[in-house]
């Protein structure tokens, strides 16, 4: 499981949204068609530990808002290559997760302060907590 804290994910998605108005709009993910389905959200990366990263287009030279969670950043676990094995797997992935759906879901628990990302073999399962 992977934690962030609530204003942590607030604070992406609104980089993200000010990184579209100021440079044209969204990026997505590769793989897929640019121009296509192109939303505001924020993307879940595997990679040197996990982390969000917000997903408005950047000017050059530009690098968007990242935040790694709790459990598996480089800089604070020394841990952090068995746990993203272990719960992210072992290649280096990306999943887009809708900041509409975000929103409602943050709105319907005012009192939480972290989003906790679950994987699994067949999707992702989200939860917010209070700590």
């Amino acid at each position: 499981m992977f934690s962030f804290s609530v204003t942590d994910v607030r604070a992406v998605i609104t980089r993200g949204r000010i990184d579209a108005v100021l440079n044209g709009g969204f990026r997505n993910p590769h793989g897929l068609t640019p121009g296509q389905n192109e939303r505001t959200g924020l993307w879940l990366v595997g990679d040197e530990g996990v982390y969000i990263m917000s997903n408005g287009k950047l000017a050059e030279d530009q690098r968007p808002l990242v935040v790694y969670a709790q459990e598996c950043d480089p800089k604070t676990n020394p841990d952090y290559w068995y746990y993203k094995r272990q719960h992210f797997g072992g290649d280096d992935g990306v999943e887009f997760l809708d900041a509409i759906m975000l929103g409602k879901l943050i709105a319907a628990a005012p009192t939480a302060t972290h989003l906790t990302i679950a994987m699994t073999d067949n999707g992702l399962s989200l939860a917010l907590v209070r700590r």
